[in-house]
C-alpha cells in the first residue's frame, strides 16, 4: 500500500504533490486486514469563516450580500419522476465575508495578479496565531507589540508563513452591531512591513479591513502591494488557534479577474 500511494504521489504535478508531502503520514489511509481501511490520526479541523447571509455586514466599500430565492423546490416533471429542487440568486462583492485581496485590488500596475492568477499554493501553508486581544478597540498595532505577542506565542515566523492576528474583536462588538464595520483595531503601517521583514506571505485579521479606518487602513493595503504580500479579512475562531503553529487551508474562489475572493478558511491542527 505504502509503495502504491508513494507512487502516485511522485506522479501527481508538482503543486500537487507538494501539498500531499505536507500532510503527516499519520492521516493517509492505511491497509488493514480484509481490505478495510481507517485513519490512524483523525487531524482537528476548525472553521476560521464567517457566516454568509442575506444582508450580512459588508465593508462600505463594497455592494452588500443579497441572496434571493430562485427556484424553492418547485416540482419539474420528467416522465414519470418529479424532482422538487432549490437554489438561490446570490448577489455580492468579490471581497464578502471571509476573503482574501489579490495584489489587483490594491496594486494599480498593469499585471498586478487578479484572484484566479495567484498560485493555489499560497493558500495551503504553515500558520501561526499571535494574540493582541488585549488591544483596545481601534488601536493601531505597532511593531513592538507585535514582538511581543510572537515571543510571548513561544512560536517564530518562518518563510512563506500565514500570520493570523487574533485581537478578540468578534467577541467585543458582535457581528449585527454597526460598530462591528468601524470601530475594528489593526495593523500599523510599520506592523505589516514588519511581518514582510520577517517572511511572511499572508496575515490575516477578524476586521473587514487589516488596520483601523481612515489613512491607517490605507497605508497597510498599499504597503502590502509594495511588499508582495497580502491578506485574509473578515476570520473568526481565532482564540482556537491562537500561539499554535497549525496548517492553513482557506482556497478563494476562482473569479476570473477578481480583485479578491471569498473563501472557506479552515485551520488543521495535528
Amino acid at each position: 500500500m505504502a509503495s502504491r500511494l508513494t507512487r502516485s504521489v511522485e506522479s501527481m504535478p508538482g503543486s500537487l504533490r507538494s501539498m500531499y508531502r505536507s500532510v503527516p503520514t499519520t492521516c493517509f489511509l492505511q491497509a488493514r486486514r480484509g481490505n478495510a481501511t481507517t485513519i490512524d490520526k483523525k487531524p482537528k479541523l476548525i472553521d476560521l469563516s464567517r457566516e454568509l447571509y442575506h444582508r450580512s455586514p459588508a465593508h462600505p466599500f463594497h455592494p452588500p450580500v443579497v441572496l434571493t430565492p430562485w427556484d424553492v423546490h418547485q416540482p419539474k416533471r420528467a416522465g414519470n419522476t418529479v424532482l422538487r429542487s432549490a437554489s438561490y440568486a446570490l448577489s455580492m462583492s468579490d471581497h464578502a465575508g471571509t476573503h482574501v485581496d489579490a495584489p489587483k485590488h490594491f496594486d494599480p500596475t498593469p499585471g498586478a495578479l487578479s484572484i484566479d492568477q495567484m498560485p493555489i499554493e499560497d493558500f495551503y501553508t504553515e500558520a501561526i496565531c499571535l494574540d493582541l486581544s488585549h488591544v483596545e478597540l481601534k488601536a493601531t498595532i505597532s511593531v513592538k507589540e507585535m514582538e511581543d505577542a510572537l515571543a510571548a506565542s513561544g512560536q517564530e515566523i518562518k518563510q512563506g508563513d500565514t500570520v493570523m492576528v487574533y485581537m478578540a474583536f468578534n467577541k467585543r462588538v458582535p457581528f449585527d452591531d454597526p460598530r462591528w464595520q468601524h470601530d475594528f483595531p489593526g495593523l500599523s503601517l510599520e506592523a505589516v512591513h514588519w511581518l514582510a521583514d520577517k517572511g511572511a506571505k499572508i496575515f490575516g485579521v477578524e476586521a473587514i479591513s487589516p488596520a483601523p479606518e481612515g489613512e491607517p487602513n490605507f497605508q497597510a493595503h498599499n504597503a502590502c502591494g509594495e511588499r508582495g504580500i497580502t491578506h485574509i479579512e473578515g476570520l473568526d475562531n481565532l482564540d482556537a488557534v491562537v500561539n499554535k503553529r497549525f496548517r492553513f487551508m482557506g482556497f478563494p474562489l476562482k473569479i476570473r479577474e477578481g480583485s479578491g475572493g471569498p473563501m472557506r478558511a479552515v485551520a488543521l491542527l495535528e
